[in-house]
């Protein structure tokens, strides 16, 4: 294949968990404009259905699909319409994800129970599924999305979410123990870990009164960035396509150097 057949991804199916909004969205634009069709999956299925819409345009087919990553019945139910709808799964994105900001010494039980339920429990309940028809197809592409908090602790006036880094942490664990046991399978599975992106989950920190401690964080940045969309769609690509055929098992930072620091 020449360079550009590498990145071509036309006729191919992908699911994007949490593809309404945020990096999940900004993967979903990129599936979709190297010719992918897709199922974008959240909770929220009205953010799910304008994106749908608006993706529509490159030509390509699209399904939104409400799942709550906590619940089984909506784990299943979103693959079931995949398959009702394409009939294959050739790309599985787990972007969907959940944070609780509360002081470390008073955070509560049930939210650390329900950050790992969604970013530990759903991303593994969804791969187990997914891997069992990408087996019987002859192999698939896994992308997880996980932290460069998954590596490293944070700040508490900053980041006061003490259960989201360990839960990113599993991810990335998840991904390497996934991609041996899969390799079999012809089933390829790595991980994104962005750093600072402006998204939704993070728009507190360019809150006025926030001033101080964003400074500290681009400042920390060798780039002295922010990551938008384009910074993630191509890697995206990348690993969702024939281009990244010799690499599994990877966990790529995605954070302007911060972790080369």
């Amino acid at each position: 294949m020449n360079t550009a057949e590498l990145f071509q991804l036309k006729g191919k199916v992908a699911i994007v968990t949490g593809g309404g909004r945020g990096i999940g969205r900004f993967i979903a634009e990129g599936l979709a404009e190297a010719g992918a069709d897709l199922v974008i999956a959240s909770r929220k299925v009205q953010k799910c259905e304008q994106a749908c819409e608006d993706l529509k345009a490159l030509g390509v087919k699209t399904l939104a699909v409400k799942c709550d990553m906590a619940s089984d019945e909506d784990i299943q139910g979103l693959v079931d319409a995949a398959m009702k709808e394409f009939g294959r799964i050739d790309i599985l994105v787990n972007n969907a994800g959940i944070t609780w900001g509360a002081p470390t010494l008073e955070f509560p039980q049930d939210k650390w129970d329900k950050i790992f339920a969604v970013n530990v429990r759903g991303v593994w309940m969804l791969s187990q599924k997914v891997a069992n028809i990408m087996k019987d197809q002859g192999g698939g592409k896994m992308i997880n999305v996980s932290s460069i908090f998954g590596s490293r602790g944070s700040i508490e006036e900053g980041h006061p979410a003490v259960a989201y880094n360990p839960s990113k942490a599993a991810v990335e664990v998840l991904t390497k123990n996934l991609a041996v046991k899969l390799a079999r399978h012809q089933i390829r599975v790595n991980c994104i870990a962005p750093g600072f992106f402006r998204t939704d989950m993070m728009e507190y920190i360019f809150k006025p009164e926030m001033k101080g401690i964003l400074d500290i964080m681009l400042g920390q940045i060798p780039l002295k960035m922010y990551g938008e969309a384009d910074h993630v769609k191509g890697l995206a690509v990348y690993l969702a396509s024939p281009a990244s055929d010799f690499v599994t098992g990877a966990v790529i930072p995605l954070d302007g150097g911060l972790s080369a620091m």
